[in-house]
């Protein structure tokens, strides 16, 4: 248990360092895992609606955050190109997320033109029903992109790593809360990047 959790302390730390510099970045993961931990509760009472809350404005923000905000050039903080980070990135690199993002707004559009999935699902007659089939499929993408990445792990590192890394994922609405409370306050400050003074060369 004990390097269960020391390997989770280096997975979260190497990702605080190398990919939240921006202080938008940080402040849209604090709006992404405040909303992730509501997703999570309505889990366990309506998880189409709990689907549509974490891809539809958990996900959004938190990958814009990376996409939009945070800098890609010579990383002098940690002594590493941007390249060099993203071929090292234990979970979604950007390239990957590209790919899950996609798969994430190809969803409604293949619903409205196939509801009824070739004949898997019933059809929905409404609105809300349509929604409903979206929320699903939201809900089916995140669990599958989880154990994809989390099985692939297995393969290119271990299964230690892999297991870690979900463990990671699963609790990073948590984690991130506590990381980055104070960015939107750095921000009004007129601070746009962490000078990360806790994170050099380490």
């Amino acid at each position: 248990m004990k390097e269960f959790l020391e390997a989770l302390r280096v997975q979260r730390w190497d990702d605080h360092r190398y990919y939240h510099h921006s202080r938008i970045n940080q402040s849209l993961h604090l709006v992404s895992a405040l909303s992730f931990i509501v997703a999570y509760g309505l889990l366990f009472v309506d998880p189409a609606a709990a689907a549509l809350l974490a891809w539809g404005v958990s996900m959004t923000t938190r990958q814009a955050g990376h996409f939009f905000f945070e800098p890609r050039g010579y990383d002098h903080v940690n002594r590493a190109t941007h390249e060099h980070k993203e071929a090292i990135k234990v979970g979604y690199n950007l390239r990957r997320k590209l790919v899950l993002m996609s798969a994430w707004a190809a969803a409604p559009v293949l619903l409205w033109l196939a509801p009824t999935l070739g004949g898997l699902i019933e059809p929905a007659a409404t609105w809300r029903g349509w929604l409903h089939d979206v929320g699903i499929a939201w809900l089916a993408l995140g669990v599958g992109g989880l154990l994809f990445r989390t099985v692939h792990l297995f393969f290119l590192a271990d299964v230690r790593t892999g297991v870690v890394w979900a463990t990671k994922i699963l609790t990073d609405p948590f984690h991130d809360v506590m990381l980055y409370w104070r960015a939107p306050l750095h921000l009004l400050r007129g601070e746009r990047m962490d000078p990360m003074h806790h994170a050099r060369h380490s």
